[in-house]
């Protein structure tokens, strides 16, 4: 899943891509071996304030048009919004990925009703405070738990083809953030849904290695890693900002565990 953010302050890309240059680099992401293009108006990155329904349509459906135009590869649209996912389903997306999972006042109806694919995500709060020193007594625990619980309202309603973030840096510590990455089967066989990994270019990697500070230009190799260990644990789905990079890195991988020396 390729990232393609259309907000003035997103934390790696912010400002980038608007109107035809956003369009082009989706296109270049497919060309780079994306399978989806995630395309998100308003800012989920820790501090971030909220943006308006109407803002966040004219940001992202003229982009989701222009890319629909383009090619028919799924669009999925990052929004915790039910108005913007039905506005976004009428420009060409074709997934929603919510990372309030579905929570939003009638967000569970509008799934129903638009019947397409749904991300569901764990975020301990809201993008303003979830960094504000979060706790949990058991972390990959509480997040199935959370995840289990949202997957059952949505199949309730009628939603049936659902996938699962437990959501990296939504409120969780360096500590909180390894211990999902590292359950990644655990996940997926106890929420018994396909799991996404979204760990590209987020701050816990500074965390790790304090050099890392421009998000952008110092994260590659922690987002590799993370890519390449959640896929290996099982993980149906990455969502990154560097395309080419992460499909060479996963071809290579794959390659080895190909050869008559590699493990299954």
């Amino acid at each position: 899943m390729g990232v393609l953010n259309l907000t003035p302050n997103s934390f790696s890309d912010g400002g980038l891509w608007s109107d035809a240059a956003a369009a082009a680099h989706a296109v270049a992401m497919l060309d780079a071996g994306a399978d989806i293009i995630d395309i998100g108006g308003e800012s989920t990155r820790p501090g971030a304030e909220p943006v308006d329904v109407a803002e966040e349509i004219a940001r992202v459906t003229p982009i989701i048009a222009a890319v629909r135009q383009r090619t028919e590869a799924p669009i999925s649209i990052d929004t915790m919004k039910p108005e913007v996912a039905r506005a976004a389903m009428a420009a060409g997306a074709t997934i929603w990925n919510d990372v309030l999972a579905l929570q939003a006042p009638g967000a569970l109806e509008e799934a129903a009703a638009l019947q397409t694919p749904v991300i569901l995500m764990h975020m301990k709060g809201e993008p303003r405070t979830m960094q504000d020193a979060p706790h949990y007594e058991d972390v990959v625990a509480e997040v199935i738990a959370f995840l289990r619980g949202r997957v059952t309202a949505a199949e309730a309603r009628g939603v049936s083809d659902i996938w699962v973030d437990p959501g990296v840096g939504f409120g969780k510590t360096l500590e909180h953030n390894l211990a999902l990455l590292g359950a990644v089967a655990r996940i997926r066989d106890e929420v018994g849904r396909p799991v996404l990994i979204g760990a590209s270019r987020k701050s816990f990697i500074a965390k790790i290695d304090p050099r890392a500070i421009d998000a952008r230009h110092d994260r590659l190799g922690g987002s590799l890693a993370a890519a390449l260990l959640a896929t290996q644990a099982g993980a149906a789905m990455v969502r990154v900002h560097d395309v080419a990079e992460t499909v060479q890195a996963l071809k290579l991988w794959r390659a080895v565990l190909g050869s008559p020396k590699g493990s299954p």
